[in-house]
């Protein structure tokens, strides 16, 4: 089990950089940061995440092969890699994020992620590429320069079964935002390893990440309050695939979800804060990680059981604390006794 520190661009840079050292201190194996718009930029941010650490994989959780060529990207996360000596990691997803601002289409999301690994892995292997695909072209180019490394490592982010079957076939790695429950784990390996059988090749060489919104606190109940409202815009927004979620009985009718059909990725939580009361204990611990160390550590212990190879945490801060608690916590008591646990 590794554990993850995912972080947005809406932090200074300064501030970036100190949360990935107080993340490689407290023993985290990998900083992600988000490529969302139109935040800092993402690569920028993690060569200056790269600069101020030694041990941590750095990589975008996600970019996406809409906004930004996947040509491009190859020779981004390259250059990442160079300055990180040999620690970079890419996340690819199909990507929301200013999309309406930027006047970009979302065609055929599964196909797009295929052929942007396609692409990239032929790049970062030194290769002159000429790719015709349906959404993913490029004609006779190469990068410029001397990749470190062919085999860099990718994961697919994906909620729906076509990109993670994606990730099994051609990734390395399948992330999925909100996978809380052991029920979710098991439909995510099972849409892996269909992909997986498609490449021949072993499902069990594709890293299953659960990116978890978090907050730890001593107060149980105070840490799953403040994460109630992110639930509340996670399940009203419906952006997102949960398939144990209906049969837990935790999905919202389709009459609740009609009060915030049609809200813009961009408005935040205040949309959905009218569905806050909705939202009970079980919602949140069906979606997050949230609860005093104890409670959190057995969470991460039945993921862990389950087939959850990394915790990418998103931090928030508990009542009266701040992210860098919920970060320690996570980091230097609930991970050293979940690795415990399961290694027992």
């Amino acid at each position: 089990m590794t554990g993850g520190l995912l972080l947005l661009g809406h932090e200074p840079t300064a501030r970036l950089a100190e949360l990935a050292r107080l993340a490689e201190a407290t023993g985290l194996d990998h900083l992600w940061l988000a490529d969302e718009r139109f935040y800092r930029e993402v690569y920028a941010s993690l060569t200056l995440c790269a600069l101020a650490t030694r041990r941590l994989r750095l990589g975008p959780c996600v970019t996406d092969p809409y906004s930004r060529h996947p040509a491009l990207t190859a020779a981004a996360i390259a250059t990442l890699d160079e300055a990180s000596d040999g620690r970079a990691a890419l996340g690819l997803g199909a990507g929301i994020s200013g999309f309406a601002e930027l006047g970009v289409t979302r065609a055929r999301p599964a196909r797009a992620l295929r052929e942007a690994i396609a692409l990239i892995r032929r790049l970062l292997a030194g290769e002159t590429v000429t790719q015709a695909g349906e959404i993913v072209r490029f004609h006779g180019g190469r990068l410029d320069f001397t990749p470190p490394r062919a085999a860099l490592p990718i994961w697919v982010a994906s909620n729906g079964p076509l990109g993670q079957r994606a990730a099994g076939a051609l990734a390395d790695g399948a992330i999925v935002e909100g996978c809380a429950s052991p029920a979710e784990v098991l439909a995510l390996a099972a849409e892996v390893a269909r992909g997986a059988a498609e490449t021949g090749r072993d499902p069990r060489a594709v890293e299953l990440v659960a990116r978890l919104n978090a907050c730890i606190a001593p107060d149980g109940a105070a840490a799953r309050d403040v994460l109630r409202p992110r639930v509340a815009r996670t399940l009203g927004a419906g952006r997102l695939r949960f398939a144990a979620l209906e049969a837990q009985g935790l999905a919202l009718s389709a009459e609740v979800l009609t009060r915030v059909a049609g809200v813009p990725y961009a408005a935040g939580l205040e949309p959905y804060r009218p569905l806050v009361p909705l939202i009970t204990d079980r919602h949140v611990d069906a979606l997050t990680l949230a609860g005093t160390v104890d409670e959190v550590t057995a969470h991460v212990v039945a993921l862990g059981r389950a087939g959850i190879g990394q915790i990418m945490i998103h931090p928030f801060a508990p009542p009266a604390g701040t992210v860098e608690d919920t970060i320690r916590r996570f980091g230097q008591e609930v991970l050293p006794r979940a690795r415990q646990a399961l290694e027992g």
